[in-house]
């Protein structure tokens, strides 16, 4: 019984493969943040790699039987996130189901995120994803892994992953800031080769999520 309701969640994820999604948590953090972002990643997506998501990604709740409905659901900020019980829950079947979580740490999210990824998945460690993976792979290459987009503290960006069964579910970039470099060019001032890495490297995500 236990596979076949997520058979049916599986169904309803991928009948639904041309829309994506942004993620509205609650906890006070600004899950808000850099509005251009989502809809210059479609836009690029569409023009370079030949998918047809549509222009306006959709806003939902963890909670919300809607989630089911979007093979990628983007998360950002830069405060605090709080799960609630019914939010765990939801993202623990969609994720299961073969739905995909990317979130991007806008700065300042860290110190909250990790312990809400360890809700989701008590069992399962965050893993850092080697460059060798195939998400840095195609259909651009990062032979380094993760590009960084925005300094902030100066360290260098990590890509961390939930993996089951041998694929990655959840991607967690730190001190890289892809959504500053997908937002409007005159929003971050970015230097017009920063903003193509940053597409680059999000066209990969979605890359991966529709071929994998």
């Amino acid at each position: 019984m236990k596979n076949i309701f997520y058979l049916l969640l599986l169904f309803s994820i991928t009948s639904f493969s041309q829309e994506i999604a942004l993620l509205k948590y609650s906890g006070g953090g600004d899950w808000y943040a850099n509005p251009t972002s989502l809809p210059n990643l479609i836009k690029y997506c569409n023009a370079t790699i030949n998918t047809r998501i549509n222009s306006k990604p959709a806003t939902v709740e963890p909670s919300s039987p809607d989630l089911l409905s979007y093979p990628f659901a983007h998360m950002t900020g830069h405060g605090n996130v709080v799960f609630n019980a019914a939010d765990i829950s939801n993202l623990q079947n969609y994720l299961r189901a073969g739905g995909f979580l990317h979130i991007d740490d806008n700065y300042g999210m860290n110190e909250y995120i990790r312990k809400e990824i360890k809700k989701i998945f008590p069992n399962n460690n965050l893993l850092e994803i080697p460059a060798s993976h195939v998400i840095f792979q195609k259909p651009n290459a990062f032979p380094n892994g993760l590009p960084k987009i925005h300094e902030h503290d100066g360290k260098r960006p990590q890509a961390f992953g939930i993996f089951l069964e041998n694929k990655l579910v959840l991607l967690y970039t730190y001190e890289c800031d892809l959504g500053d470099g997908w937002e409007d060019a005159e929003v971050n001032n970015d230097p017009k080769e920063v903003r193509d890495k940053a597409l680059k490297m999000g066209a990969n995500i979605i890359s991966y999520i529709f071929n994998n």
